[in-house]
């Protein structure tokens, strides 16, 4: 029924078999990438037929894998194509790592593909590292504030000269980590510092302290040089400190001040709460006297001589007081 379809009673068998290879090539160059192997294979980068069809049916985009691997073996580098595969699959940037392993390659810098490999991974960009170990690169600090034991401040900029230690990339820390241990060998340098003018005089003691300390171990770079850009003297801490100071010292005494000021009101107030007790006493007493005698009267123990005579008595007693300049209280009068 096909012939007849094809119209085999018209054509003869030759020409259907030149129809069926026909379909089949365009069949094969459709879901073979033939033109892929056909480029690997006269760029001396073999790859076989089978794996670049594997790689089409997993999805991978093999054609910038072989170009990537074209690329490297051009470079000189024994990488196998399946290595390359399993680092796209796990998620890598495959073209980052090759050209990082040409860059290495060039400069003789040692780096195997597994360690670029590692630290594509990790997320560090293996390319930019390679390139900071060959041309090293340079970190600005912010401005440092330190203070001398003068109590004067210091604000220190400095710039870094680092180089990519390729070993440490992997759990090594990173520039902030960098920045961070620069701010604390300047802190250090200028807090040991009797005065302010022995750093403004010699930036260098500040290099020399944090290249001593050996500031970069752990991280992922190497420190070459530091250089102070710029060193500008702040305020003066240390007078401020003793104002405030000063200032604190001065509320405590008026605190203080205040607190006896008030315990010795409250004294006066005491007392003059007891003596007027003590004159209301004394008015009561007196107010008992004329009863006393009213009393004494009544029982004959006091006569009316005896009671003229005290009077007598008082009288001239307040005379003498009068011509004294005392008055009837006993206290001495103005003139």
């Amino acid at each position: 029924m096909i012939l007849t379809l094809l119209g085999a009673t018209t054509f003869p068998t030759w020409a259907i078999a030149l129809i069926v290879v026909a379909v089949l090539i365009i069949v094969l160059l459709i879901f073979l990438p033939i033109g892929t192997w056909f480029i690997a294979a006269i760029s001396s980068a073999h790859v076989s037929m089978t794996r670049l069809v594997g790689m089409k049916m997993r999805r991978i985009r093999y054609r910038m894998l072989v170009d990537v691997y074209i690329r490297a073996r051009k470079a000189g580098l024994d990488i196998d194509i399946a290595e390359l595969e399993s680092h796209v699959m796990a998620g890598g940037n495959i073209s980052n790592v090759v050209n990082a392993l040409i860059s290495a390659h060039s400069a003789n810098i040692e780096l195997s593909l597994q360690s670029a490999k590692a630290i594509d991974l990790a997320g560090r960009d293996v390319l930019n590292a390679v390139k900071v170990s060959v041309n090293p690169k340079v970190i600005e600090t912010p401005v440092i504030s330190a203070i001398a034991k003068n109590g004067i401040e210091l604000r220190v900029k400095a710039r870094v000269t680092v180089r990519a230690n390729i070993a440490r990339l992997i759990g090594g820390a990173g520039e902030e980590t960098i920045i961070a241990r620069v701010g604390e060998g300047i802190v250090t340098t200028v807090g040991s510092s009797e005065y302010h003018k022995e750093v403004l005089e010699n930036p260098d003691l500040i290099s020399k302290t944090v290249l001593k300390k050996g500031l970069d171990a752990g991280t992922a770079y190497e420190i070459l040089s530091i250089d102070i850009a710029d060193v500008d003297v702040g305020r003066n801490i240390g007078a401020q400190l003793q104002m405030d100071q000063a200032e604190a010292d001065k509320r405590i005494a008026q605190a203080n001040a205040e607190e006896r000021r008030a315990m010795a009101i409250a004294t006066e107030q005491e007392m003059k709460a007891h003596t007027q007790e003590m004159r209301a006493k004394v008015v009561e007493a007196e107010a008992e006297v004329p009863k006393a005698m009213a009393e004494a009267f009544r029982n004959g123990r006091l006569g009316i001589m005896d009671y003229y005579q005290m009077q007598n008595i008082q009288a001239d007693t307040a005379m003498r007081n009068a011509i004294s300049g005392e008055g009837s209280d006993g206290k001495r009068g103005k003139k």
